[in-house]
């Protein structure tokens, strides 16, 4: 197992380095100049290359490639081109709120979407699995900002049990927190309750043929207990992939939803850095969102180690 696990985070290494060539080419090769934003529209051409020689944009693009990966090597992602603060200083200041988010999003996509798909796949053509997948239809189709603001106008503004918009970390309260987070999570698991809704119907539909399912019926257990505790079980890997995944989409994925109900995290940081051409956060950003993934895909493969015999002893 060790092996194996092995390979796989070495071949995470390739990974990350082409995605950061990537992204370094293409925030330099798409129109655009930092410079002009930090001087304005006013600024001479001899001002914009002095800002441009002071940042180190007029050098090649292999040494500002390079320059930049040495420094990600000692753990310095650079500073920012327009507030000159550093990166991961402001990383670090708006990472809570998208992370608190993703949690609570991802929070109710288990709760709601594991049960629905095994009560679809349990009642399978029947009216309650009808009524999933049309429930999944309507995730997978509508806009996360429109749920959001459908949220907003019955529970907000209508019935006004919860602000219109904010956030409150959790340093201030568990409920004022609680209170902020709740309509925000929802309309951001709204597209991953459908998906991971259907992957459980699918998954346990398969499951519930098998032999050992119509062995535990035969033995008299209860149906609860085959269908949690012998079928959801057997059934969990394809499960607990796409759960995974989905909470890394969720991480890089807060953008529109962080708009909407104005909430100061990374999704916000990432439009204000594309606005003003800032390089180094736009990079970092996106750096650490690849991680992100590389990391819960890890995470994924560790978990087939430790259950899949075959991998377990290699």
């Amino acid at each position: 197992m060790a092996s194996y696990f092995l390979r796989r985070l070495l071949m995470a290494i390739p990974v990350m380095f082409f995605v950061a060539l990537f992204v370094f080419l293409l925030l330099r090769l798409t129109p655009g100049d930092p410079a002009q934003a930090i001087a304005g529209d006013q600024a001479t051409a001899a001002q914009l290359a002095a800002i441009r020689e002071n940042l180190g944009l007029d050098k090649p693009l292999a040494s500002q490639f390079a320059t930049w990966l040495g420094g990600m090597a000692g753990g310095d992602f650079g500073h920012s081109l327009i507030s000159q603060r550093p990166v991961l200083e402001m990383i670090g200041q708006r990472i809570g709120p998208t992370l608190a988010l993703a949690v609570m999003a991802m929070i109710f996509t288990v709760v709601i979407s594991l049960p629905l798909g095994v009560l679809a796949a349990w009642r399978h053509s029947g009216m309650v699995d009808r009524f999933v997948m049309a429930l999944s239809v309507v995730g997978f189709s509508v806009p996360i900002f429109v749920i959001g603001y459908v949220l907003i106008a019955v529970f907000a503004v209508d019935l006004k049990w919860f602000p219109v918009q904010g956030y409150k970390p959790l340093a201030d309260g568990f409920w004022p927190f609680l209170h902020r987070i709740l309509l925000p999570g929802l309309a951001l698991s709204s597209f991953y309750i459908a998906l991971v809704s259907r992957m459980t119907r699918a998954s346990m539909l398969e499951v519930l043929r098998e032999d050992y399912v119509r062995t535990a019926r035969a033995k008299g257990l209860g149906e609860r207990i085959v269908l949690f505790r012998h079928a959801l079980r057997n059934a969990a890997i394809p499960i607990l992939t796409v759960v995974g995944t989905g909470f890394a989409m969720m991480v890089s994925g807060v953008v529109v939803t962080e708009t909407v109900f104005n909430i100061p995290g990374l999704g916000r940081l990432v439009v204000d850095g594309v606005l003003s051409r800032d390089y180094p956060l736009i990079q970092a950003i996106i750096l650490l969102t690849a991680g992100t993934y590389v990391l819960i895909n890890l995470l994924i493969d560790l978990s087939y180690a430790l259950t899949d015999p075959r991998i377990r002893y290699q």
